[in-house]
């Protein structure tokens, strides 16, 4: 039996190696010339969820995301493969690096790993064949069947050459609430009178004051419907959730694309046939307006911490009955439909003689057009201390209602610990706990001591003794010091430029020191690097996580009036930090990166 069960461990263990969660980036060249085009894929071999693709700095996305998914059984093993496929174009020469895109499986984020390109000289190329065109997968079956048809029919009234295409943004509510979900749906046109050949894109969707989430398109399928009243063709490019996180009059930026296309020129020739044009066509989705309403201050709970949508909220223990040296897991839980990544859930408070660490906090979200959805919940772990029964008072969760308009508070129960045996608290113990038990008093007599242990009341006289002298000449010796202290400080007062030097490294030592207790860690070094540096910016910045963006944090510094090189460094301290989680890194380096770090936040510290 015993032989048994070490099989089975070595066979479980082999298991768990194979399952190992894979996710990476590869490229169809490392080396291209500026006329060429560059297909990326991001493929994993597990399922995953918010999927977010890099900026591709120095590249124009021209065709994608195209999804695929592949899953199969082999002697009796299950082979998963689901990738996310983009179509870049170069837009100048040089080495660029193509910054990971990231995913969630099991409600873990996997990240790929950089991958670099270089782009040199124009290559001579063959023509490309058709079945390389990502817009022509879309539309291709039609195209020669389309061209046919413009040779026969008249060209429409209403269609003028070089029109036929157009790009919109569909807003679901132009006036949300405040944190309420609203969707921006892109959707291309095409008139069936026009072909369109390849496309890319010059200008992305930009998001100020929204929390964003994109929806991951299965596939790109043309869908028959109508543009003005009039017969179209379209395709859905793009699917994204939005949270307002500003109340007042913000702003979408577009989506803008250049277009090639064949379309009818409403000339014949001698034959009779339609004469098609070849041309480009810049094509944007237009700005898109919001208005965001606040939420109402009447009848706002002392507990609303933000949370918007419909929830259902839960305070659960694992038991509520322990024996000595056990530990029970406090689970408070919501579940609904609503912001759920932009609020906190509330802190249990327990009793002192209850121990209770740092939660774990799980989610499990998925995000389909109809906003966030799914479970988020934080595990305490509570130890007692003593034997007793204590208790954990209700817990309330407040969030408003969009489909009631109005704030709704639901309150957990009371729970009770009852800790069966184990020390008792003393006296003492009970006194410093704030709503603790009642005292407990001893009713057990001590023994009668046998013998006697007396020691003499004669002391000597104070005045005089040596005790005596060094209180009287103290104060006198004590002098000097207070003088020399004193003009110490006062030259210390004076350093205006050195106590701000001082202060400012104290204030960058104090954001990094969870990073240098990580030195020679290469990922929890880099990533407690990243997290000291998001926390400067909101201290310094006045700004919450959602407002992070590059640009928007270029900005803010700017208009606090810190220097241009400055800023330069800090952001791209902030892209080393990204970039060496995911590629070899020596200690040596990583004390630069530290140094740098202290470094730069202190000058900003003074700047700003």
């Amino acid at each position: 039996m015993r032989g048994k069960s070490y099989i089975l461990l070595l066979f479980l263990a082999v298991q768990s190696v194979f399952a190992q969660v894979e996710f990476k980036a590869t490229v169809s060249k490392n080396n291209i010339g500026i006329n060429e085009r560059l297909r990326i894929d991001f493929t994993m071999n597990d399922d995953g969820d918010n999927f977010e693709a890099p900026s591709f700095e120095g590249f124009k996305i021209f065709g994608g995301p195209n999804q695929s998914v592949n899953y199969s059984w082999t002697n009796g093993r299950k082979s998963f493969s689901k990738s996310y496929s983009f179509f870049l174009m170069p837009t100048k020469k040089g080495t660029f690096v193509i910054k990971p895109a990231s995913i969630e499986i099991a409600g873990k984020i996997y990240k790929t790993n950089p991958v670099k390109v270089t782009v040199g000289n124009a290559v001579a190329q063959p023509e490309p064949e058709e079945e390389e065109d990502p817009f022509a997968i879309i539309f291709g079956n039609q195209r020669r069947r389309q061209q046919q048809q413009q040779q026969q029919q008249q060209l429409p009234p209403s269609l003028k050459e070089g029109e036929g295409i157009h790009l919109v943004a569909e807003i679901s509510n132009s006036n949300p609430y405040l944190n309420e979900p609203i969707t921006a749906v892109y959707k291309l046109y095409v008139s069936p009178y026009v072909s369109v050949n390849d496309f890319r894109e010059t200008a992305s969707p930009k998001y100020n004051n929204f929390w964003s989430q994109a929806i991951d398109l299965k596939n790109l399928s043309v869908q028959m419907g109508k543009y003005q009243g009039e017969d179209y063709r379209y395709v859905v490019l793009r699917k994204t959730v939005l949270y307002p996180q500003k109340t007042g009059k913000l702003k979408i930026e577009p989506l803008t694309l250049d277009i090639t296309m064949q379309a009818p020129t409403g000339r014949r020739d001698i034959f009779g046939r339609m004469e098609i044009s070849n041309g480009t066509k810049t094509i944007s989705a237009g700005a898109k307006s919001i208005i965001v309403k606040p939420l109402p201050e009447a009848g706002r709970p002392e507990s609303f911490e933000g949370a918007v949508g419909a929830f259902d909220f839960k305070v659960k223990p694992s038991k509520t009955t322990l024996k000595s040296g056990e530990a029970l897991q406090l689970t408070v839980s919501v579940a609904g439909k609503g912001n759920m990544k932009l609020f906190t859930l509330p802190k249990p408070v327990v009793p002192s003689a209850l121990e209770m660490y740092d939660p774990e906090h799980k989610e499990g979200i998925t995000t389909p057009l109809s906003g966030t959805q799914g479970t988020i919940s934080d595990t305490y772990t509570i130890v007692p201390q003593y034997k007793g029964v204590y208790t954990i008072k209700p817990l309330e969760f407040a969030y408003f209602d969009l489909n009631a308009k109005a704030y709704k508070t639901i309150t957990s129960e009371e729970i009770r610990i009852n800790v069966l045996d184990g020390q008792m608290p003393t006296a003492t113990d009970q006194t410093a706990s704030a709503d603790k038990q009642t005292v407990i008093k001893n009713d057990q007599f001590a023994f009668v001591k046998t013998k006697t242990d007396l020691s003499p009341i004669h002391t000597d006289d104070f005045l005089g003794s040596t005790l005596f002298y060094s209180l009287l000449f103290a104060p006198f010796l004590i002098i000097p010091v207070i003088v020399l202290a004193k003009k110490k400080k006062e030259a210390l007062d004076g350093d205006v430029a050195g106590n701000k030097i001082r202060q400012s490294n104290k204030l960058a030592k104090k954001f990094l020191s969870d990073a240098s207790k990580q030195l020679g860690n290469k990922e929890p070094f880099y990533d407690a690097m990243e997290r000291a540096m998001h926390n400067f910016l909101k201290a310094k910045l006045h700004i919450e996580t959602s407002e992070m963006s590059k640009e928007n944090i270029q900005e803010l510094l700017v208009s606090k009036k810190a220097q241009t090189e400055t800023i330069s460094d800090f952001m791209k301290l902030m892209d080393n930090c990204e970039f060496a989680r995911y590629a070899p890194s020596t200690g040596v380096a990583m004390q630069q990166d530290y140094d740098k770090a202290v470094s730069v936040i202190s000058d900003l510290s003074k700047q700003i």
